[in-house]
C-alpha cells in the first residue's frame, strides 16, 4: 500500500444500500462497487455474508485489525473451587492407585518366590 494514503472508511449507510443493490436489484458485485464507488468487490462479498448472517445492524460493528486474544475470561469463585477440589481429588486418587500397585506388585512377588 502506498505511504500517506488513508484506508477508505465507508459509512454503514452506504454498505446497506450496496448490500442491498446486490441482493435485491440483482446487481453484480463488480456493478456495485462501480457505482457506489468501493474498491474491490471482495468487499461487498464480505458486506453481504455480513447482512445475511447478522442483518444490517451488524454492519455498523467496525473490524478492522486483529481479534484480542487477551487473558481468559476469569471463571465465577464457586466453579474455580469446584475444579481445585477434584483436582486434589484426583491427584489422592492417583496416589493411592499407585501404592496400590506397588503393593499388588510386592505381593505377587512374594508369592512368586514362595513357589520356588
Amino acid at each position: 500500500m502506498p505511504k500517506g494514503i488513508p484506508n477508505k472508511r465507508y459509512t454503514p449507510e452506504l454498505k446497506r444500500r450496496a448490500v442491498e443493490a446486490v441482493v435485491k436489484e440483482g446487481l453484480s458485485y463488480k456493478e456495485a462497487a462501480r457505482i457506489y464507488e468501493i474498491d474491490g468487490h471482495s468487499r461487498i462479498q464480505s458486506w453481504e455474508r455480513i447482512y445475511l448472517t447478522e442483518g444490517p445492524e451488524g454492519l455498523a460493528v467496525e473490524r478492522r485489525g486483529r481479534h484480542s486474544t487477551g487473558r481468559p475470561k476469569k471463571l465465577p469463585e464457586a466453579v474455580e473451587e469446584n475444579l481445585l477440589s477434584e483436582v486434589q481429588r484426583l491427584h489422592a486418587e492417583v496416589d493411592y492407585l499407585k501404592n496400590l500397585q506397588a503393593l499388588v506388585l510386592e505381593d505377587e512377588r512374594r508369592q512368586h518366590k514362595k513357589r520356588r
